[in-house]
């Protein structure tokens, strides 16, 4: 042994929720279990909208103070912009294979990862579990987040 601690649980949170918010927790998440890690996601805030049923299909890219996109704020702005900046980024993962959100996160709950809505954010933003996709295991608090975590890699 090498000395280095193997992963064995990766427990990742997801609080943006536009594209570049939550398709890298989709992908670590993917990657986890891929690997025969445990993984499992916790939404909140706004990281609802990828597990929430009238949002999931419509995540857009940001692109007002997005730096990563090297697009002035004015331009971002526009009306219509976001829209073609985020068909523009949908198309070019669908070349490589990514899977829209709402079959990646099926994708990711099908390998057995955990995906877990944040009670308080729930509450804020008032739903309940009829609002979230099927795919949701449970509305936790953040202690019981943590309990579910424990021993894991949060990220």
């Amino acid at each position: 042994m090498s000395g280095t601690a193997t992963i064995e649980k990766a427990s990742i949170i997801v609080s943006k929720g536009s594209l570049e918010g939550i398709y890298p927790a989709l992908i670590m998440a993917n990657g986890a279990r891929a690997e025969g890690i445990e993984a499992d996601l916790f939404f909140t805030f706004f990281g609802l909208d990828a597990i929430t049923k009238k949002r999931w299909e419509h995540i857009k890219l940001a692109t007002v103070g997005n730096p990563g996109l090297h697009l002035p704020t004015l331009l971002g702005g526009m009306p219509g912009v976001p829209d073609l900046v985020t068909r523009y980024m949908e198309r070019k993962m669908d070349k490589l294979d990514i899977p829209p959100i709402p079959e990646f996160i099926e994708m990711i709950a099908d390998t057995g990862a955990g995906i877990y809505a944040c009670k308080a954010s729930v509450d804020l933003f008032e739903l309940d579990k009829d609002d979230l996709v099927e795919q949701v295991q449970g509305i936790i608090t953040v202690g019981e987040f943590y309990e579910h975590a424990a021993g894991g890699q949060i990220i």
